[in-house]
């Protein structure tokens, strides 16, 4: 039958840890709401729990499975899954990250045929993947995974070399970005909440991700208080903005009000205007200490923003430094802020990286080219 006269689609049971803000699940969430209904039809279930973030799936089919895993081992979860897959009867089961990858047994013992799994990250604790541990759980399950899907160039590398996949095995894909949602302002500056907050001419510095150590927020609060004091008049001229929640939040905020200068930052936590605030920042970083594919950096320069990110995981394979932004060494707070000098001392290049950063993303990034590249995958599968 053609996929277009499909009356009942075949299913995909998409397996993840938890469906809350973040960016494999925003991946996730952009991938079923662009995807034709009528080619699959689509489960999501969450080894903990799911959140209000689930409201963003446009599509009333889309079922939502919570296991309630408990911390630590719970073996119990196994039996959960397989009654859960034996009652739901997927065609396809796609498993995202370490966290869920022992479940690829768990799905081949209920049945199910055909399983994918996508690295999309790395882990704080295996920042690299040298982890020896994590290599041989990879390696452990690698026989049960018929497709692999990673998103960066880096995670290709790691699965052939050290995990052993046969290239045949191995899909990129890079995520999309919605640039309908997020593009630039076209007013000459949209002020930055609170009120006040950025008078017109100030430069705000942004960002957006989970406060939490692997992406290394601190070192941007560092690199604020340092652009500060070798600045005479930055006071005047910077603002910082970092949206998201976490556990280093607190952390953050006690060490901008320290420094004296928290009356110039705004910590606000998590939002759900994401696509307003990012237009109101003039320049994005990321100093994550490992990245697979950034939805927040594909967003940024989808908002027409340079962004500085680190040299590390897939990062520069979507900023082209001197082009569309800058890349900086891990946790080197000096460079950061000489990159930000830089910046502040040359609005031309900000607008001229910004219309740059714009255009490769709606040239290379586009939703359309993810969810193709994903059909693809599924399809290949089924025919197969």
């Amino acid at each position: 039958m053609s996929h277009s006269t499909r009356k009942n689609p075949p299913l995909i049971a998409h397996i993840i840890h938890r469906l809350a803000i973040g960016g494999l699940e925003n991946g996730l969430v952009n991938l079923i709401n662009h995807m034709p209904t009528n080619r699959y039809r689509h489960a999501i279930i969450c080894m903990t729990e799911y959140t209000d973030f689930s409201q963003r799936i446009q599509h009333d089919d889309v079922t939502l499975h919570a296991l309630h895993k408990r911390e630590g081992n719970d073996f119990s979860i196994h039996r959960r899954l397989w009654q859960l897959l034996r009652q739901l009867r997927p065609a396809i089961v796609h498993t995202r990250n370490l966290a869920t990858l022992e479940m690829q047994t768990t799905a081949a013992f209920a049945g199910v045929r055909h399983r994918v799994h996508g690295e999309h990250g790395w882990d704080i604790g295996d920042l690299d993947g040298s982890s020896i541990k994590q290599r041989r759980l990879r390696q452990l399950f690698r026989p049960f995974i018929s497709q692999y899907v990673v998103l960066s160039q880096h995670q290709r590398d790691y699965l052939l070399k050290n995990i052993g996949v046969p290239a045949t095995r191995i899909n990129s894909i890079c995520n999309g970005v919605n640039t309908q949602l997020f593009y630039p302002t076209s007013a000459a500056h949209i002020s930055a909440p609170p009120n006040g907050f950025a008078p017109p001419g100030t430069l705000v510095i942004g960002t957006v991700m989970r406060m939490q150590p692997v992406k290394a927020p601190e070192m941007l609060v560092d690199s604020f208080i340092q652009l500060l004091a070798q600045e005479p008049t930055a006071r005047e001229r910077i603002r910082l903005v970092m949206i998201g929640d976490g556990a280093l939040l607190p952390m953050l905020r006690e060490r901008l009000t320290a420094a004296g200068v928290m009356n110039l930052a705004w910590l606000p936590g998590a939002r759900d205007d994401i696509p307003n605030l990012l237009r109101s920042f003039d320049v994005f970083v990321l100093p994550s200490l490992a990245e697979g594919i950034c939805n927040t950096i594909l967003e940024a320069m989808a908002s027409g923003l340079p962004v500085i990110a680190t040299r590390v995981g897939g990062n520069p394979e979507l900023v082209i430094a001197g082009e569309t932004g800058d890349l900086i060494a891990p946790a080197n707070v000096n460079e950061l802020t000489a990159i930000l000098a830089a910046y502040l001392h040359s609005p031309a290049r900000i607008q001229k990286e910004g219309q740059a950063a714009r255009h490769r993303a709606e040239q290379e990034f586009s939703l359309d080219t993810m969810v193709g590249r994903y059909l693809a995958v599924y399809d290949k599968l089924l025919t197969h």
